[in-house]
């Protein structure tokens, strides 16, 4: 039982406003496992006005670029040395397996604080520049206090996907845990205060809906970093219309995977049960949830991902053999059940799964689940069903595949599977979406910018693209020397 009890704000660990709490419950086992307090909208007061006043007076925004590098540098080391309590945090919340945590979570978290104290090093951040009547200088400087919200199913990782930008720009943060998986980042505050950031550079406060928006509203915050759904990014959006709040939203997905003739299957079964199944235990915006496939080659296909899936290994998610852990939630298990009653309503076949594992008589897991006989139409192919349960579905030609593939309102990854790279890579670049996996699973690299079309986000996370998303644009316009 890990009990938290106060918030980090300005430097230090104070006690919340208020006495309610936010219980954190194994999806394993289905008992209380940790408690953190549940914020106020004064509690976030109070962190936004560290923030800002860590922002206004300094002197983390104004600081050579080379000494926040060093800062970043001590916080990637300090969560290098945690990094093992790190990956046990989000597998006991969360319900993911260690190996997940360890080399999909906390990895490659740690790589992108490594990468931006690299990146700001190097960067200019101010630069002349000709024009027609002035001697000019354009300079780049950080927004402001940053809001970050960040999701359960990606706790660490989508924490620090803001924090390392945001930090190395020059900008103060607001942490917003999810209320489901609080725990992991009160280890990031210990982490930060460790590396011993200026007071109210970084704040931590947990809280659920109230405070969250608090914190968007928040007059004083210059900037919302969110990654989550759709529909509360809509959300999101409007509320920082109200004071013209610059805002990244990083939402959802429902990623469609092109399978060519000349693909190898049994191959490709293998690596799509990695991307669409069992990563993240489903529960990743990038899951490739629509198998597209020749339509000849079909019954071949779904044999193949069908045998793959057979061996998953589910269950603790503490367990270093484990591949398969449980969803995050009941609520959520249970929405994830729902739809895989729904696919049998509306008459796709159910090839293998369902919404229990056999064997386990707790937590909240749901087999690997595999549909075919699906058509886009369907709700199970049209929404974003986040679990582990993917759709196999054939198409006459490429051009069929490439309507199939966009006939959704998202727009954030895709992936083309073939024998031949360049014949992929042709037909992934027809594809309307922010990231086009060939031949791979799913991986964020630090230094590959991350993010969607249409209604899967505005704004991009990670490289170059990443940082400039905390920075604002000043020109300084001199009389030309004559």
């Amino acid at each position: 039982m890990q009990v938290r009890s106060d918030f980090f704000i300005d430097g230090c660990w104070q006690p919340p406003a208020g006495r309610d709490t936010l219980d954190v419950i194994s999806p394993h086992t289905e008992a209380v496992i940790g408690r953190a307090p549940d914020g106020t909208p004064a509690d976030i007061d109070a962190a936004v006005a560290a923030a800002r006043r860590a922002f206004d007076r300094g002197p983390w925004p104004t600081l050579a670029a080379p000494a926040r590098a060093a800062y970043l540098r001590r916080f990637a080391q300090g969560l290098r040395e945690r990094s093992a309590e790190l990956a046990a945090a989000v597998s006991r919340e969360g319900g993911f397996p260690i190996a997940t945590s360890e080399l999909s979570h906390v990895l490659p978290a740690v790589a992108f604080v490594d990468y931006y104290a690299d990146l700001i090093e190097r960067s200019p951040f101010e630069s002349g520049r000709d024009a027609l009547h002035f001697d000019t200088l354009v300079r780049r400087l950080p927004i402001g206090v940053v809001g970050a919200i960040v999701p359960w199913n990606i706790p660490i990782l989508g924490a620090l996907s803001k924090l390392a930008p945001a930090l190395a720009a020059g900008c103060t943060v607001v942490l917003k845990p999810s209320p489901e998986t609080p725990l992991s980042s009160f280890l990031l505050a210990e982490i930060a205060q460790a590396a011993e950031f200026p007071a109210g550079v970084f704040n931590l406060v947990s809280t659920g809906i109230a405070g969250s928006m608090r914190l968007v509203a928040h007059p004083d915050v210059d900037k919302i970093a969110f990654t989550g759904s759709t529909a509360v990014g809509k959300l999101i959006a409007r509320n920082c219309a109200d004071t013209l709040k610059r805002c990244s939203l990083e939402l959802g997905g429902n990623a469609a995977a092109i399978v060519l003739d000349d693909a190898p299957l049994e191959l490709v079964a293998q690596g799509l049960l990695l991307a669409s199944l069992i990563f993240n235990n489903g529960e990743a915006c990038i899951a490739q949830r629509r198998i597209l496939v020749p339509k000849a080659l079909q019954p071949r296909f779904v044999d193949a991902l069908h045998a793959v899936a057979q061996s998953v290994r589910i269950g603790d998610p503490e367990d270093p053999q484990t591949q398969l852990g449980p969803l995050v939630t009941k609520t959520h298990a249970e929405r994830v059940r729902g739809y895989i009653g729904i696919g049998k309503d509306e008459g796709a076949t159910l090839v293998s799964g369902g919404p229990t594992v056999s064997g386990l008589s707790r937590g909240w897991y749901v087999a690997p689940t595999i549909f075919t006989n699906v058509h886009q139409r369907m709700r199970i192919a049209s929404e974003e069903i986040f679990g582990p349960v993917v759709n196999v579905i054939a198409y006459d030609d490429e051009g069929d595949a490439l309507r199939i593939a966009g006939d959704t309102e998202y727009g954030l990854s895709g992936s083309v599977w073939s024998a031949d790279v360049e014949r992929a890579t042709a037909l992934g670049k027809q594809l309307r979406v922010g990231s086009v996996y060939v031949n791979g699973s799913m991986a964020l690299d630090p230094n590959v910018p991350f993010g969607g079309f249409r209604q899967s986000g505005l704004g991009r996370e990670l490289g170059p693209e990443g940082l400039g998303e905390y920075l604002e644009t000043q020109a300084i316009l001199r009389p030309k020397a004559h």
